[in-house]
């Protein structure tokens, strides 16, 4: 993907041509009970009583308690952190604790011998509890988010789309699923993920007070940040990848009105087709796959890929005149070093140079 900006004193307004790229140490049982209330309920029954442990916690339990209290049954719901079973037993659901998965009495624990429940949908990563209340329970909050019934397919899309983007990751690092499937070690150390960031909430060994109240304060912030993070992922692919797959779709549908080979598609309006072109390509059985992508933009940062079918060698690192001379096209712009973009001051020269450069 690339950012819009824009392109000298005058702010000219490009068309710019793109090709399409290819693709691609846990704490003793306790029998002391901390609990603390965040939020209120939204009706008048009595508050329902989540579980989850106490000790050091990670990010998929925070997660997990600040996502099933976003639902109807258990919004302002009560966090017990114990690791007592007795407590847990009657408590109205448990979490990442209990070593009990039953969805139909809300146990959500991951860690026992042979657990091996995956989101599904072609996923095949082992979920963690915060997966497991998100499987659960995430078109629920999906649903109320977009103020649409929980079948409608949007509601589908996006469950999807969050669960890739956001929750894979943190069922992955909670399991200990490595990344890469090779056991050479990393260019880098990253720290900086969600699932570090809720670790480092966690009371330091050297803090003199270690009390619960502390810990359950510590616990309090890690919700808090997980819960924001979930949202703001959610918030996304409503307010921008959803509309940005609906441009996509429809310019898909109309790519063989801008050129009969339909290898060309032209976007209505710019947004990050990328994220959406090579799904509905599948989706809608679109064949030939698109080979030039035209959009209207004020300029360019670009990026690395290779190109299904890279601009022509001949126009590359050419621009302006030059350009325009070499492909016999008024108003060229410029075409990248590497043929992945090129522009031209009109959407008439763009599509010219797009047509010219699938015969060259």
């Amino acid at each position: 993907m690339f950012t819009v900006v824009a392109r000298g004193l005058n702010q000219r307004l490009f068309n710019f041509l793109r090709p399409v790229a290819l693709t691609s140490s846990l704490m003793a049982n306790s029998t002391r009970v901390s609990a603390y209330s965040a939020g209120s309920p939204t009706n008048s029954l009595p508050i329902k009583r989540v579980g989850t442990h106490n000790g050091s916690f990670h990010c998929d339990e925070a997660l997990g308690c600040f996502m099933i209290r976003l639902t109807n049954r258990f919004s302002g719901a009560e966090i017990i952190r114990t690791r007592d079973p007795q407590v847990l037993e009657t408590l109205d659901a448990v979490l990442d604790v209990g070593g009990v998965y039953d969805p139909s009495r809300d146990r959500y624990d991951h860690h026992q011998k042979g657990f091996e429940e995956v989101f599904g949908h072609g996923f095949t990563t082992k979920l963690s509890s915060a997966g497991l209340v998100y499987k659960h329970f995430g078109k629920e909050i999906i649903a109320k988010e977009l103020q649409l019934d929980e079948e409608h397919p949007d509601v589908l899309r996006l469950f999807l789309a969050v669960y890739k983007s956001f929750m894979e990751a943190i069922d992955a690092i909670d399991n200990g699923i490595n990344q890469y499937d090779t056991e050479q070690a990393p260019r880098y150390v990253n720290n900086t993920h969600l699932s570090s960031r809720v670790g480092r909430l966690n009371l330091d060994w050297i803090d003199p007070d270690q009390s619960p109240e502390k810990e359950n304060e510590a616990f309090q912030q890690a919700m808090t940040l997980a819960g924001s993070e979930f949202l703001n992922s959610l918030r996304f692919h409503t307010r921008s990848w959803l509309p940005a797959r609906s441009i996509v779709m429809k310019s898909l549908a109309a790519r063989q009105e801008t050129d009969p080979s339909g290898e060309i598609m032209v976007l209505t309006s710019f947004c990050p087709w990328k994220l959406h072109l090579f799904e509905l390509e599948e989706e809608m059985k679109i064949d030939p796959p698109t080979k030039y992508v035209l959009y209207q933009a004020v300029a360019v940062s670009p990026d690395r890929f290779e190109s299904r079918k890279p601009l022509p060698s001949q126009w590359r690192g050419l621009r302006d005149d030059e350009l325009s001379k070499e492909a016999g096209i008024p108003g060229c712009v410029f075409v990248h070093m590497s043929g992945f973009i090129g522009g031209n001051q009109s959407y008439e020269g763009a599509l010219a140079m797009a047509r010219a450069a699938l015969k060259l």
